[in-house]
């Protein structure tokens, strides 16, 4: 149905003012990050015992399957959802119909292409039936993904994260749940199958009750002309990020066999932990909140400083320890020897996820403040760089060889920071510089622990007190009393006050 845009009343007040802006900020760090901690451990814990009822295959499968079926829901709304959210006026009800509207014509059309792909899926990496309906349910859980766009954006637009958060912590509960119990009841495959099923269902209910919308088709061609001038150099963005990570997924598997990505795609998993667990929530407010703050530059820069050292500040060191905690795991756990092979890997892509804790947020600000061909620019040289370096390492080396690839992509985020650092000109070294040093001499004090320390369970802990110890003590020195005054504001923004 084509509406006529002559019937829709703009209204051009600003959601919130910049005070509520940098408090909801906060508080939605807080709050997401806070609340959804919980349920972000019970889902790494979920990971734990998949890796001990599945073989490096079957995890392969899933990763591979994940990365085909996925690659597609960066086609599904062409940017018109981020356009909304950095849009400067408020959105009228015409254009979340036509974005929606787009959005299910986009969808039917790519479910229709992966029902045509998938015998060529099936064939290429050699999936069994369960295989082949787990691409089926990732394609259907992907429409119920979309319809939730509408209801999230609304929530976004008025910073309402706490809300936000209920649907997602939901589905990370009942998904890590269902899987480990499939699992566990040695359904293999099929387990990933169910599961994403049950949480594509348990996410729409829940953003519905919360954000009551009719979903409703219209076009207006006005809507659309000025959505699409941001939205579409937005995802397309996106896709080249996509084909950068999901499409290299698929490229590996054909190098290094769905073994290997079973083993490259669990190091990747742990090595992103700390990220899932702290840049997911930060990723979620940041967005709309530079947005709402673009014109107001000094504020901004402050903003980014405080945020990337949110991330830095605690990633670091959980990064470090893993990689030096890690083997000793393995080794008084002999359940977990079979992972043995994801060691290097995982060393490897925690370099990788070192430049990341501050270049996703960095191309998060230049997208929210309109800078969206420098992010288009940045994006193609990383995608340039990763199908040079990892194909061709993978080939050479193995799993060793592509995540080295990996690592060596990662050091040219340099590029990112400097760039971003002359439009907005945030503390690189009290948002990076000081995190990194702590960390550094937390793992200078670890590996020397370790030298005198038998791999046992106590030890391992024991070298995980010492290296939080370290962490702190230094932290302190560096940052002073200033440290404790940001730990009780953000305590404070947590409890609402």
């Amino acid at each position: 149905m084509l509406e006529h845009d002559s019937e829709d009343h703009l209204d051009h007040s600003f959601e919130v003012d910049l005070d509520t802006i940098k408090t909801k900020a906060i508080r939605g760090i807080a709050v997401i990050a806070g609340r959804g901690f919980i349920l972000s451990i019970i889902s790494q814990i979920s990971v734990f015992f998949l890796i001990t009822f599945m073989s490096p295959e079957q995890m392969g499968v899933f990763w591979v399957v994940n990365a085909a079926v996925f690659f597609l829901i960066y086609f599904s709304d062409i940017g018109l959802a981020a356009a909304l959210i950095q849009k400067k006026d408020t959105p009228t009800e015409i254009d979340y119909r036509t974005t929606f509207t787009i959005q299910q014509i986009l969808i039917v059309f790519l479910l229709i292409i992966l029902y045509v792909l998938t015998p060529s899926i099936v064939s290429t990496y050699s999936l069994s039936e369960p295989g082949k309906n787990l691409v089926y349910a990732l394609g259907f859980s992907l429409f119920l993904a979309s319809l939730k766009s509408i209801p999230t954006v609304k929530l976004e637009r008025k910073l309402e994260f706490a809300k936000m958060a209920i649907p997602d912590l939901l589905e990370s509960f009942v998904y890590s749940i269902s899987v480990v119990y499939f699992a566990w009841k040695g359904y293999g495959v099929e387990s990933f199958t169910y599961a994403v099923i049950l949480r594509g269902v348990v996410g729409v209910v829940t953003m519905y009750i919360l954000v009551p919308w009719m979903p409703t088709f219209a076009i207006s061609k006005k809507s659309l002309k000025e959505l699409f001038r941001f939205g579409v150099p937005y995802q397309l963005n996106t896709l080249i990020s996509v084909f950068k990570d999901r499409g290299m997924t698929l490229i590996i598997g054909k190098v290094i066999g769905t073994a290997g990505v079973g083993y490259l795609g669990t190091a990747e998993r742990f090595s992103q932990m700390p990220l899932r667990l702290f840049m997911d929530p930060v990723t979620k407010v940041s967005f709309p909140a530079f947005a709402r703050m673009q014109e107001e530059k000094k504020e901004l820069a402050k903003m980014v400083t405080r945020t990337i050292f949110f991330i830095t500040f605690l990633t670091y060191p959980l990064l470090m320890g893993m990689v030096l905690v890690m083997p000793v795991f393995i080794t008084v756990f002999p359940v977990y020897q079979k992972w043995e092979p994801s060691l290097t890997p995982l060393f490897f892509m925690t370099i990788n996820v070192y430049f990341a804790s501050a270049t996703t947020l960095l191309t998060n600000l230049l997208a929210a403040i309109g800078r969206i061909k420098t992010v288009t620019k940045l994006i193609i040289m990383w995608t340039v760089l990763t199908v040079l370096f990892v194909p061709m390492l993978g080939a050479r080396y193995g799993v060793n060889g592509a995540a080295a690839g990996y690592a060596l992509v990662s050091l040219s985020s340099i590029v990112a920071i400097y760039i971003t650092r002359k439009i907005i000109p945030f503390s690189l070294f009290e948002s990076v510089g000081k995190p990194f040093i702590a960390t550094v001499a937390m793992g200078i004090v670890v590996l020397i622990a370790k030298q005198f320390l038998h791999d046992t369970v106590l030890n391992m802990f024991i070298l995980v007190a010492v290296g939080g110890v370290t962490y702190a003590c230094v932290s302190f020195i560096l940052y002073g009393s200033r440290l404790f005054s940001d730990v009780k504001k953000i305590s404070k923004a947590f409890m609402g006050r």
